[in-house]
């Protein structure tokens, strides 16, 4: 019987979800009835993209409940992986990601994938298919640190900060701030976020230029998740009027789609857009003046964000990167401590 896996928060339920939450706020407050349950359990990561607080924080996870981690760099350390499937290894690649993926099962209790997209279209990459190799072959279950599509491990982390800060989410406006970047960035954050907030049944509001839409099909599973809890989901291209009376304001880029692969398209679509960015006079327009704002981090300080938001009372980005490692406790708790 294959294992569990965290591809995506969306294909988890609403009680599911809720439970995971609920023991990441337990294990933070130091309540923690099995501090070893992860004894002689591994979890092994590929990362074909960098990572600081997703690899930090699932080690520190794991050694946490008395298990072991280890973090592998295709093509650094370890082979390249070929990933394109019949194809002829006449090439730079020495192993191909399926017999990787098949070893890896035998050595692992549980895997982890971050692969960013790379395809050279939307349409191949939205597929995702370097996370949906390893989780059909490897024959344990597979986490994803970070696909095209889904980030789900920040979306959890992003829940239990939002349920943190607003004690009742629901009804609340949260606003997701596209922001100007010198590139284009995967979608899988703000796609992600917008769900962890549809979930608590918040007013969302994606501001962003036209042309900077989110994949149609994500689009659905957000309104989705929302008309399941008593959320709303709307589009503007009206950053000053989304801020007004906003309680969470989640500052991220990300690359326009229907321009992906062409960086000389990508970067005429986004000239002229450097002032869409989080700055004092923004926040002030948030509720009582006082909205949270938040991101994934890593972040381009006075470009994204400047430094008096970042560094004033509205931001509560270091203990959302906390949360990171909560949220991973609790999820490899409930994937390998109660199997």
């Amino acid at each position: 019987m294959m294992s569990r896996q965290m591809l995506a928060t969306d294909e988890w339920d609403d009680a599911a979800i809720g439970a995971l939450l609920d023991r990441a706020a337990q294990l933070k407050a130091g309540r923690d009835p099995q501090p070893r349950a992860l004894e002689g359990r591994v979890l092994a990561n590929l990362f074909f993209n960098p990572s600081l607080r997703t690899r930090a924080s699932f080690e520190v996870a794991m050694l946490r409940h008395g298990g072991a981690c280890i973090a592998l760099e295709p093509g650094k350390g370890v082979w390249g992986f070929e990933t394109r499937p019949g194809v002829v290894m006449d090439g730079d690649a020495a192993e191909h990601l399926v017999d990787a993926a098949r070893v890896l099962g035998r050595y692992g209790d549980l895997l982890g994938v971050r692969a960013f997209p790379s395809a050279p279209t939307w349409e191949e990459a939205r597929r995702d298919e370097v996370l949906k190799i390893v989780a059909r072959e490897a024959g344990v279950g597979v986490i994803n640190l970070e696909s095209a599509r889904r980030h789900p491990c920040q979306g959890l982390a992003d829940a239990l900060t939002i349920r943190e800060q607003l004690g009742t989410p629901r009804g609340k406006r949260f606003v997701l701030a596209w922001c100007w970047h010198p590139r284009a960035l995967p979608t899988a954050v703000p796609v992600s976020a917008a769900l962890a907030a549809s979930r608590e049944g918040m007013e969302v509001v994606i501001a962003r230029p036209r042309g900077f839409d989110l994949d149609p099909e994500d689009m659905r599973a957000i309104e989705a998740m929302a008309g399941r809890n008593g959320g709303s989901v709307s589009t503007t291209d009206d950053l000053n009027a989304a801020m007004e009376g906003a309680e969470i304001v989640y500052a991220k880029s990300w690359g326009s789609l229907r321009r992906y692969g062409d960086a000389e398209s990508e970067a005429r679509g986004r000239a002229g857009l450097r002032h869409w960015r989080i700055d004092e006079d923004l926040m002030a327009r948030t509720a009582g003046g006082q909205g949270r704002l938040m991101h994934c981090l890593p972040l381009r300080r006075n470009v994204i964000v400047t430094d008096g938001v970042l560094d004033g009372p509205w931001s509560v980005v270091t203990d959302q990167a906390e949360n990171r490692l909560h949220v991973q406790r609790a999820l490899l708790l409930d994937l390998l401590g109660d199997a």
